[in-house]
């Protein structure tokens, strides 16, 4: 599966968001500088993620963003269907369609049964444990 890097950034940006205590907005700056996302880029991510429900956002000296809905809520198979909705290219009419038919299928099994919630508990489990060992 061939995924935009506007798809991977959109990704980024809700994990990065769903890391963050709820309720204050996130600035747009501090996300592109976690993430290492170019800020004009991850602008427009995010405005399109608001615009699909995805994300809130409050303007002025304070604004930022935050997640539209609570991190367990938000399944990666949404994000990312919604950020690629517009780049199905595949003709239904060829040897493959079937075979990618299924691959399809097999992904949608697993990102659509994995929320924001699981990924950001994933992996602080797995940062934890590397914990350095300082014995003296």
């Amino acid at each position: 599966m061939n995924i935009s890097v506007k798809s991977e950034y959109a990704l980024q940006a809700v994990f990065d968001l769903a890391t963050q205590p709820p309720g204050e907005p996130i600035k747009i700056a501090e996300i592109a500088k976690r993430q290492k996302i170019p800020q004009k880029f991850l602008e427009l991510i995010l405005a399109d993620l608001k615009q699909g429900g995805f994300l809130e956002s409050r303007r002025g000296a304070e604004g930022g963003y935050r997640l539209a809905k609570p991190a367990d809520q938000i399944l990666v198979g949404e994000v990312l269907r919604h950020m690629e909705e517009s780049k199905n290219k595949r003709t239904p009419d060829n040897p493959f369609s079937d075979m990618w038919s299924r691959v399809d299928g097999a992904i949608s099994a697993v990102v659509d049964h994995t929320t924001f919630a699981e990924l950001v508990r994933d992996y602080n489990k797995s940062q934890s444990r590397y914990v350095a060992n300082w014995d003296i």
